[in-house]
């Protein structure tokens, strides 16, 4: 189902249940938020496939009609209860994962935000396993997607923070500054 064309049998919009995650007609698009506050990043540890049980930035599937700033608000609040601000764009990455019958079993076109912390405490839940904060030193030690892991740790560098720091440095999104 497409993104643009499809709807439900009532002819409502589609939600993201509606888009079938496993063998997809498309790519998927998936907003994640490297949220990052006194030199380390906010990682989940996820609690379902395809990446079960290894850690990534909080993130997930951007619903239709849903910005890609709103989505990863969303999703942070989702899995870890906190608040966040967009702050810029770090990088787009594929993530393709073919089936044992040669068919694209799963592909996410992935949209990773640097973030900042606005408020609440980190409290895992929704499809996430476990949270912490981590310097980009102890990535390496971390079952995570290769990906997901050069995305961290460009968002490490981009921010540029040193412990105590407080801001965030990075190119504006949506035409914001």
């Amino acid at each position: 189902m497409s993104y643009s064309q499809a709807s439900n049998d009532e002819g409502r919009e589609p939600t993201t249940e509606s888009v079938r995650r496993e063998y997809p007609q498309g790519p998927i698009p998936s907003a994640h938020a490297v949220v990052v506050r006194e030199g380390k990043a906010l990682l989940v540890r996820r609690a379902n496939p395809p990446n079960k049980g290894r850690w990534s930035a909080p993130g997930g599937m951007v619903r239709l009609g849903e910005t890609v700033q709103d989505a990863a608000r969303r999703e942070a609040r989702e899995e870890c209860g906190i608040e966040i601000e967009p702050e810029g764009l770090v990088t787009v990455l594929d993530s393709i994962v073919d089936g044992r019958d040669g068919r694209v079993q799963y592909h996410y076109v992935v949209i990773y935000l640097l973030a900042r912390h606005i408020g609440g405490e980190v409290q895992p839940s929704s499809d996430a396993a476990e949270a912490r904060w981590v310097t980009k030193e102890e990535l390496d030690g971390l079952d995570m997607h290769p990906l997901a892991r050069r995305a961290v740790q460009q968002a490490l560098e981009m921010a540029g923070e040193s412990p105590g720091s407080q801001g965030v440095r990075s190119p504006s999104i949506g035409g914001q500054s």
